[in-house]
């Protein structure tokens, strides 16, 4: 008898919920445990059980079967049609037959399988678990998987597990993320995005600062709201404020507030941002921005944990947690004398390092596909995905943007396209393609500097441990990075700089 499990799947925005499950086989409906009858007994008014079903070439007599098991079923033949069948409120089980899509449909059909209202039971065969993406699509999204044939009572058994894990959930208090899983959902797949994914979780049960550092457009904020959300102030405001958006003369008034009659204009008293985070998370970006004379009250603030508002004299508590990030760098700022190095060391407690886009493998079809089924309703046309030459030109550009970068250029595609696919053309990306000539020396350095960029991201720019990764020695890294410009400051403040000596007399200080 296949025992109940517990599979410990709180649904999150992150990948990696599902775990495999060993299947011994169901209980049969005449031996069926105390548990599972009482189930059934169940009146089937008392609540709505929704299957979605999703197969090439669905089996009716298993949609007749289920049906007839109390299930609601919606069945779907292409991951387009899932989605669109799938309510944000709701909860549902889920049925995939792997075995009839084929491997260039499983970035789209990633999309949905991620949906975090649905327990994903799998059908697959061994041909398919061969393949890399097959297992990878299981172990981070269903709940379990069978091989076909399957008998209709175990799918049944099954399914019903998994609606009853996904229904414990709260969906309407698990944010935007759960009730649309379009908004503030971080996505990818790749190690870089999963080493930051385990980073975040890490870094959220703590009450330090958290310093976020990565390239413009890589959704820096995204990270810092992920922390608050997982965090235990998560029911305590979460307050960002653009230190670069705001001007210079207005950014303590609105960092810290002002009494009435503070200065002229000042009519009332105004709270600042840091007073309205009070008990939950101020989120800085573009710290590098800020001001010397600011600078100096938020070190202030934060060595007392008191703030005074203009105009004011009186000592305010207030409890926040700081989660700053920038794409400037700091440690440059530092020596030359725009940044005090006593508030970043303040403020970088815990670091956290956003992965380029570039570096992020086949998360960028991921994420076109993502944002393609995000905001498809703005063309009039039905798009339904990507041509072949679209994929190949988006793996081929270095997205000097990042992610912010992709989701402009797929929007500006979804309304500009004249076919129901969007093409390198329509993306603007043409000169991407395979008709550009790239030698077999071209395609090497691109994926020997991709490779280094990947294994430096993953150990944050320590050069002794992404040599070791990489299998090279550390001074033919370092000769490497300056090869492919990826030497700069931060391989040295990343834990490196004690081990200089070591390096060749060019990289030496």
């Amino acid at each position: 008898m296949r025992e109940s499990s517990h599979l410990g799947a709180t649904v999150t925005p992150f990948a990696g919920a599902g775990q495999r499950l060993a299947v011994t086989g169901p209980p049969v409906s005449g031996d069926a445990p105390d548990a599972v009858r009482a189930r059934d007994a169940k009146p089937e008014a008392a609540f709505e059980r929704t299957l979605l079903y999703i197969a090439r070439a669905p089996d009716p007599l298993l949609g007749a079967y289920l049906k007839s098991r109390g299930w609601e079923l919606a069945v779907a033949r292409t991951a387009h049609e899932a989605s669109r069948l799938v309510k944000p409120e709701a909860a549902y089980a889920g049925i995939v037959d792997l075995t009839g899509f084929a491997p260039r449909e499983f970035a789209g059909l990633e999309a949905v399988l991620r949906l975090q209202q649905v327990g994903w039971i799998a059908l697959t065969d061994d041909s398919r678990l061969a393949d890399a993406d097959v297992r990878r699509l299981i172990r981070h999204y269903c709940f379990d998987y069978v091989h076909v044939p399957v008998s209709h009572a175990t799918l049944d058994y099954l399914v019903g597990h998994a609606f009853g894990m996904v229904s414990l959930c709260d969906l309407g208090a698990s944010g935007a993320g759960a009730a649309s899983p379009d908004e503030d959902e971080m996505v990818g797949t790749c190690e870089a995005m999963q080493q930051l994914f385990r980073t975040i979780r890490k870094v959220a049960n703590t009450d330090a600062t958290v310093f976020i550092s990565g390239e413009s457009g890589t959704g820096k904020e995204l990270t810092a709201l992920a922390i608050h959300e997982r965090s235990p102030r998560r029911k305590a405001p979460f307050v960002p404020i653009n230190c670069g958006a705001i001007p210079h003369h207005l950014l303590q008034s609105e960092l810290f507030g002002y009494e009435r009659g503070a200065f002229t204009g000042a009519n009332q008293r105004k709270i600042g941002r840091v007073e309205s985070a009070n008990g939950g998370t101020l989120f800085l970006d573009e710290i590098g921005d800020l001001p010397m004379e600011s600078q100096a009250s938020l070190l202030r603030f934060l060595q007392e944990g008191k703030i005074e508002r203009l105009g004011g004299h009186e000592q305010i508590p207030v409890d926040v947690r700081i989660i700053s990030a920038t794409h400037v760098d700091l440690e440059a700022a530092m020596r030359d004398g725009h940044f005090r190095a006593d508030l970043f060391h303040r403020l970088c407690v815990l670091r956290v390092d956003e992965p380029p886009l570039r570096a992020r493998g086949k998360d960028i079809e991921i994420l076109a596909h993502h944002v393609l089924h995000k905001f498809k309703q703005d063309s009039a046309r039905r798009i339904r995905g990507f041509t072949p030459d679209a994929i190949e030109a988006m793996y081929n550009y270095n997205w000097p943007g990042n992610v912010r970068e992709l989701i402009n250029r797929v929007r500006r595609a979804i309304v500009m396209a004249e076919s129901k696919l969007i093409s390198a053309e329509d993306l603007d990306l043409a000169h991407f393609t395979a008709q550009q000539t790239v030698t077999l020396a071209q395609a090497r350095e691109a994926a020997e500097r991709r490779a280094i960029e990947a294994a430096l991201l993953r150990h944050r720019h320590r050069l002794t441990e992404a040599a070791a990764d990489l299998g090279i020695s550390r001074v033919t890294l370092y000769r490497l990075m300056g090869t492919h410009g990826l030497r700069d400051e931060k391989t040295f403040f990343g834990g490196e700089a004690e081990n200089q000596a070591e390096l060749p007399p060019e990289g030496r200080e």
